[in-house]
């Protein structure tokens, strides 16, 4: 048999794999994997149909539905105060990591490097890699999983192309601040790096924070890929829709690589989003929404051992464990799993060189019984 010579060599199944069929092995409460166990608006459901009755079922344009495109647009002026063009600056994408990943093909050649913060979410670096760069790793600064920014003018070099954030942060929860916005925005001025922001979960931020947005900041918007999730936002994660935004010079370039990939997205669900992201509550609300989730959750686990690290945004959340174990936490959240019936990710899975951090993460999107019983289920030990 001919030999397929991997450009992954190093790369197998991934964790959120390994643990949601653990889960299922074993009837835990999956904790574990970023998804909803609640359904998603049954408006949005109605819309689709809708859309397909109305014979919205073929091909929508490369680039995406007009008139989601639009709504998109209308979001992010009420949002950032940003003016975009929906013809030339909105792609719609299946899915948030998809346009990762596309975006960081269009920018690659091989030996360039990007810089990434660890933990991370664990597509960037294999992204990277099958596009024959480098990924230049930079710890988050512990205790309060903060950027050093020193660290990073060091790393930067002639190879360096791209920088990429994300916040809210998967897998810690924290967010970059306006200083920090401000910081890369004068250590990436007048060079050639770009931007690839992760913000899928731009809307479940908590206490009065905002969000900030590349999108916010001319000169960094003007060398950015902004990297959107309907998925996350409208409880729909299966659907895989997102969405990158870009200037024309970025995007053109970036739909040269989509249009021989996916080519087009769902036609029926970016309809009825086209229609359901005119009611600005969706999205507005969701952060109060997922906050009083966060704040069950920090009640309920008061009745266990664990020590919970802050959430800034997101809809995960760290505990450290050392007054209960002193296993790795890859062998602690596979005996949690086990043998208490709670799904969980260790933080080492979010590292390349997978440190043992004694930390795990918990999904709190959940059901009120969920979290309810998952609590009293990790109470036992």
């Amino acid at each position: 048999m001919t030999p397929i010579y991997s450009k992954l060599p190093n790369v197998g199944t991934n964790i959120f794999t390994i643990m949601s069929g653990l889960a299922v092995e074993h009837g835990a409460i999956n904790l574990g994997q970023g998804f909803p166990d609640f359904q998603m608006d049954e408006r949005l459901h109605e819309a689709v149909y809708r859309a397909m009755r109305e014979g919205h079922n073929q091909y929508a344009p490369m680039a995406g539905h007009l008139p989601l495109r639009i709504s998109i647009a209308e979001k992010i002026f009420l949002t950032y105060g940003q003016k975009l063009d929906p013809g030339t600056d909105i792609t719609i994408t299946p899915g948030g990591t998809y346009a990762i990943y596309t975006a960081l093909t269009t920018i690659l050649q091989a030996g360039d490097e990007v810089i990434v913060f660890e933990p991370c979410y664990d597509s960037y670096i294999p992204n990277i890699e099958v596009n024959g760069a480098i990924a230049v790793r930079i710890p988050l600064s512990l205790p309060d999983y903060r950027i050093d920014w020193d660290a990073v003018r060091a790393k930067i070099s002639p190879k360096t192309r791209a920088i990429i954030i994300n916040s809210p942060h998967n897998p810690t929860g924290r967010m970059l601040s306006a200083l920090d916005m401000e910081t890369l925005d004068l250590i990436t001025r007048d060079s050639r790096i770009l931007i690839i922001s992760d913000e899928v979960y731009e809307h479940m931020v908590y206490d009065g924070r905002k969000h900030e947005s590349v999108l916010k900041y001319p000169t960094l918007r003007e060398r950015s890929f902004a990297c959107f999730s309907f998925g996350k936002v409208y409880h729909c994660t299966g659907w895989k829709m997102g969405y990158c935004i870009a200037p024309h010079a970025l995007m053109s370039e970036f739909r040269k690589i989509h249009q021989f990939n996916a080519f087009s997205c769902n036609t029926p669900q970016q309809v009825a989003l086209a229609a359901f992201l005119k009611d600005e509550s969706t999205y507005l609300e969701l952060g109060q929404f997922l906050q009083e989730k966060r704040d069950l959750f920090i009640q309920l686990m008061k009745g266990t051992r664990f020590s919970l690290l802050p959430v800034e945004g997101s809809y995960f959340m760290c505990a450290t464990y050392q007054q209960i174990s002193h296993e790795s936490d890859m062998d602690f959240a596979m005996r949690l799993t086990r043998d208490i019936g709670v799904a969980v990710i260790p933080l080492k899975a979010f590292y390349q060189d997978k440190p043992d951090t004694k930390t795990i993460r918990f999904c709190f999107c959940k059901k009120t019984e969920t979290l309810e019983k998952a609590a009293s289920k990790l109470a036992q030990l």
